[in-house]
């Protein structure tokens, strides 16, 4: 009974996280990290590495998640390319550096980041917005997108999301990007810091001990499958739903569900 109801468990998040990526366009890591980590804490896992095996089974449902979102905003020409590609170069190292860094901190001290950068970014993501009128371009600039992609890709290991939830409202308030663009650029950069980054928890978690059977590194096979069959499907209704809302609907929605979040990860 109690598998069954880890596996339930798991579906409904994963359907949830999946709609929140294509809406938010955020990789969903905020969401399903936390339900990991209480599975796997609850389940006799270790602290340290029940958060290290739930931020890495986390980012690895991201990939194929994002996949899927960014060829939905794509459609709708969404992503800003320009822009995404440095960010994706930043961030692939960012996430490499972060996922190594991550490996070797306690596991209060990676779900203290994850849930002060959370609420930090939602309280600011709340204030009125900069972003330009839908339909024009942000302020793009090479060398800026790559450092801040370098700088996603670290909080990514770091976090154990895929950054988007900080990438969105970067992207508006330094860069100027109307929401949409900023939610469709920012799905095509999480594919490559969620990517870097499992790569480095896998790498370092070959080694680990105190981990389930059927794990990759700090890659939880199962739950990894259980997730992913419903965060593809629901993160494309998420895309088309996202395109029917408004940039301020999309805003204080997204502020309120980072600061509840943030606040279960920091208090549990």
């Amino acid at each position: 009974m109690e598998t069954l109801l880890a596996a339930a468990v798991l579906v409904v998040t994963g359907g949830t996280a999946g709609f929140a990526s294509g809406l938010f366009g955020i990789g969903g890591g905020f969401l399903m990290t936390p339900v990991l980590y209480w599975l796997f804490s609850t389940g006799g896992i270790g602290d340290t590495e029940a958060t290290r095996l739930a931020f890495g089974t986390s980012l690895a449902v991201i990939i194929p998640t994002m996949v899927s979102g960014t060829i939905g905003h794509h459609r709708r020409e969404a992503v800003d390319w320009k822009a995404a590609v440095p960010l994706a170069a930043g961030a692939v190292w960012g996430g490499l550096f972060g996922g190594t860094v991550a490996s070797f901190l306690p596991g209060t001290t990676l779900r203290t980041i994850f849930a002060v950068l959370v609420i930090t970014m939602a309280v600011r993501m709340a204030w009125p917005g900069r972003s330009c009128p839908e339909g024009q371009k942000g302020r793009v600039s090479g060398p800026a997108c790559a450092v801040l992609g370098f700088f996603i890709g670290t909080v990514s290991g770091l976090a154990g999301i895929g950054g988007g939830v900080l990438l969105v409202p970067l992207l508006v308030i330094l860069f100027g990007f109307p929401v949409h663009s900023a939610i469709g650029t920012s799905s095509a950069c999480l594919v490559f810091s969620s990517g870097a980054a499992v790569i480095a928890y896998i790498f370092h978690g070959l080694s680990a001990t105190g981990l389930p059977p059927l794990s990759l590194g700090y890659v939880y096979l199962p739950a990894w499958a259980a997730l992913v069959v419903t965060t593809v499907p629901l993160s494309r209704i998420g895309v088309r739903f996202s395109h029917t809302c408004t940039p301020g609907f999309l805003q204080g929605l997204l502020a309120v569900l980072m600061v509840a979040i943030g606040l279960s990860m920091l208090v549990g």
